[in-house]
């Protein structure tokens, strides 16, 4: 285990790391076309932009353009808050630590954690977390290992990463633990020590939504079941635990309504938050399912997608 835990602010509520492979492909749709265009939505003056990273912000070298810099700080002078709401671990966040600015938050771990940047790669700082209760966990990996025999698992938690030893390598680090998950979500197991934020599960074999939906049907209300990578690569968190939920009490704290929020995404795991969002905007990219659940659409992450919306939004004001 890592041996510098730091100490984590927990909201209990029983209730992704994204994969390094490719993204989908861009569909054969119109490029660009706002809420405004369509006319389906009032226009609110936007407070905070919330943002996915992988195939949304970040291109697919995992850069940040110069473009969407100079975006994100305009935005920030202008006093429109942003937030990078993604689903991977704390630790993966040195990306975009030097872009933060103001409050220097992110939710990462698709909800399941609001952690403070300022300190820099490795000296981050969690405000926040709501971790899977671990007998949640336990039924979820039980139940799932019954309805799609194959399964292996990973465990996230606030700073270590353990996994069992036939888990894939999709993630560019070593794992803390290899032991089967059971031993790894026992109570009082090795990496008892940390909460857990999430699990992920893999599937060899199975299409990657038709595992999804498997899933959700197998695991029902014990834990929220999401994926972010375009292979049969499930994200678990706690039964209420979403990008959604969590941006939800962030913005409540700062008393921000959700009309007053423009979100950005591209993976199912966006699509609760881009459904409540005032005003939101599917990448070039997206999955399909993504392309309808958001007010409006943007080109890719490639061709700066997020950029050119907050420029536009920026033009708008008064």
């Amino acid at each position: 285990m890592r041996s510098a835990a730091r100490p984590c602010g927990l909201m209990r509520d029983n209730g992704g790391v994204t994969s390094a492979t490719a993204q989908p492909e861009t569909p054969d749709s119109p490029q660009f076309s706002t809420s405004l265009e369509r006319g389906d939505l009032p226009v609110t003056p936007p407070r905070l932009i919330a943002t996915d990273l992988d195939g949304t912000l970040l291109r697919d070298d995992k850069s940040v353009s110069p473009r969407t810099i100079a975006a994100l700080a305009a935005a920030e002078d202008a006093g429109i808050e942003v937030f990078f709401v993604t689903g991977r671990p704390a630790r993966w966040m040195d990306v975009v630590s030097d872009h933060v600015h103001g409050h220097g938050l992110a939710i990462c771990g698709n909800g399941a954690a609001v952690v403070d940047l300022h300190g820099g790669a490795g000296a981050h700082r969690f405000v926040k977390v709501r971790e899977l209760a671990r007998q949640n966990a336990l039924d979820a990996v039980r139940l799932l290992r019954e309805a799609a025999p194959g399964t292996v698992y990973a465990v996230e938690q606030t700073y270590g990463f353990n996994q069992e030893p036939a888990y894939p390598k999709l993630h560019m680090e070593i794992p803390d633990l290899r032991a089967p998950a059971e031993e790894l979500l026992a109570p009082g197991g090795p990496a008892a020590d940390e909460p857990v934020l999430k699990i992920l599960a893999h599937h060899p074999e199975l299409d990657p939504d038709a595992f999804l939906t498997l899933a959700r049907l197998a695991i029902g209300t014990r834990a929220n079941v999401t994926r972010s990578s375009p292979s049969a690569l499930l994200e678990i968190s706690g039964p209420d635990v979403s990008k959604a939920s969590t941006l939800a009490l962030c913005c409540a704290e700062r008393g921000i309504s959700h009309e007053e929020v423009v979100a950005f995404g591209d993976m199912p795991n966006d699509i609760e938050m881009l459904t409540w969002a005032g005003r939101s905007y599917a990448m070039g990219n997206a999955h399909p399912d993504v392309l309808t659940a958001a007010s409006g659409r943007t080109v890719a992450n490639n061709e700066d997608g997020v950029a050119l919306v907050i420029e536009q939004l920026l033009n708008e004001r008064p």
